[in-house]
């Protein structure tokens, strides 16, 4: 591929042809151009083969791997796998192969890890973190995600975070606050609210804010998902919420948070940058915080998952009025 400040540009080499043409040798045209004859040969025959595109870059990637492992070989591979769940070194014994060569044909039709799989039976056990198809919805409103971050409370006068770790700054028996956060799919607009509690009726009224915060920015909520928590899948009062607006409601697979993905992340970046940001002095301190700091992450930071945009510039195309 060639650089900005290279003789041989597709432009380059079109003068060179050029000069060609018009009747001159092979071998001035290179001495003036400063290039080797074989290299004015090369680009001159793939002109008379091709023209102008015969000009351009082609691609470096092989047309053919003639030492890669044959087919009957490579399936020798796989079901010797699947009759003895053994590795690579194992295999490329008695199959006269070489154990790093068993490894690449084994990565190359996604053969699952040993140690994911049931000793006995083969079958995959081991939940994946990697999905195939990473999703988003496609308008706001039509998914948000809730959750609960768990956080314990500041004693007066501030904590270890402080004043470094000793008995007297523990903080023993202070109790924990609970942060439930709400977050929209496609804008990654933020909502969250700090309780003592993370019981159903409480997870309720903050859903019904939430849906009521949206809609001041001109978003209707369609779909609300979550873990399985006692509050979200048997509360009456947060399924009365649900069923007054309308709203479908899904739930994560079991042990797999990351369903869960984006609002796990906002619980991530909530403790780093607001929670455990500064030393604060006092645990009503940390909770004053949290407003202006929501306000920075909706309006002012820029976020790569949504190519770098800032959420509220997602609502509406930037339209919204956040409040």
């Amino acid at each position: 591929m060639s650089h900005a400040n290279a003789r041989l540009t597709p432009a380059g080499r079109l003068i060179m042809v050029q000069r060609i043409q018009s009747g001159r040798a092979v071998a001035h045209v290179a001495a003036e151009m400063g290039l080797s004859r074989t290299t004015v040969w090369r680009w001159w025959r793939r002109f008379r083969e091709a023209g102008v595109a015969g000009l351009q870059d082609r691609s470096s990637v092989a047309r053919a791997h003639p030492h890669q492992t044959g087919p009957c070989q490579e399936t020798r591979v796989r079901i010797m796998r699947e009759l003895t769940r053994r590795g690579p070194v194992f295999i490329g014994a008695r199959l006269g192969m070489h154990a790093s060569v068993v490894g690449r044909v084994l990565r190359r039709h996604h053969a699952p890890l040993l140690r994911d799989l049931d000793p006995v039976t083969g079958v995959v056990i081991k939940a994946s973190r990697r999905s195939a198809n990473r999703y988003e919805h496609a308008y706001p409103g039509s998914l948000i995600h809730v959750d609960v971050k768990k956080l314990g409370r500041i004693p007066d006068g501030g904590g270890w975070r402080a004043h470094g770790r000793s008995e007297k700054v523990r903080g023993r028996g202070v109790g924990y606050d609970y942060v439930h956060t709400v977050i929209d799919d496609h804008s990654r607009v933020a909502y969250a609210e700090i309780h003592d509690d993370e019981k159903g009726i409480t997870a309720a009224g903050v859903l019904e804010r939430a849906i009521a915060f949206y809609a001041t920015l001109g978003v209707k909520v369609e779909r609300v998902i979550s873990d399985n928590a006692f509050a979200y899948r048997k509360s009456a009062a947060f399924r009365r919420v649900i069923d007054a607006h309308d709203i479908k409601q899904k739930f994560t697979k079991p042990h797999c948070p990351w369903t869960n993905g984006k609002v796990e992340r906002l619980n991530r970046t909530l403790a780093t940058e607001w929670a455990y940001a500064r030393p604060f002095t006092s645990n009503t301190e940390r909770r004053d915080a949290l407003q202006a700091w929501l306000d920075y992450y909706n309006l002012d930071r820029h976020h790569l998952g949504i190519g770098g945009r800032t959420p509220i510039d997602r609502i509406n195309n930037g339209r919204g009025q956040y409040t």
